[in-house]
Order: structure tokens, then C-alpha cells, then sequence
């Protein structure tokens, strides 16, 4: 069964939030998804940019205005 594993990065900043995506990382398998949800906009350069080394999908969603939601998987 496909899971999604939440990030919640609510108040912190740059590098924080990739910290902890590299924390959980280990725990993706196949088919799993992370969502991180932040409200720093610098944080979309860095997931963006990690994501793309490591060949992962990535999907960015701004459901409100400052608040973004990053879709991770393989």
C-alpha cells in the first residue's frame, strides 16, 4: 500500500526543511509520497533543486497565499 508521509515545516527556515526531507527519504519506498508543507518561499529553490539531483517527481501546490505544498516521489 502507497503511503504519504507528512512533513509539516510551518516557521522554519532555510535548511531546515530539507534536513528533515533527508531524514524521511530513507523511509520512501517505491510508490510512497512525501508531502512537506512550508511557508517560506526560499524553501522551493532548494527541494526543487535536491529533488531534481536525485531524480525524484516533484509537484509544488500554493493552496494559500505563503503556505506551499511539495509533493516527493519517486
Amino acid at each position: 500500500m502507497n503511503e504519504e508521509v507528512y512533513i509539516e515545516c510551518l516557521g522554519d527556515i532555510c535548511p531546515v526543511p530539507l534536513m528533515k526531507l533527508k531524514r524521511q527519504e530513507a523511509s520512501l519506498k517505491r510508490g510512497d509520497t512525501i508531502k512537506l508543507v512550508t511557508d517560506h518561499s526560499c524553501v522551493s529553490e532548494s527541494i526543487r533543486n535536491y529533488c531534481l539531483s536525485k531524480g525524484y517527481q516533484l509537484e509544488i501546490v500554493e493552496p494559500i497565499n505563503g503556505v506551499w505544498e511539495f509533493y516527493i516521489s519517486e
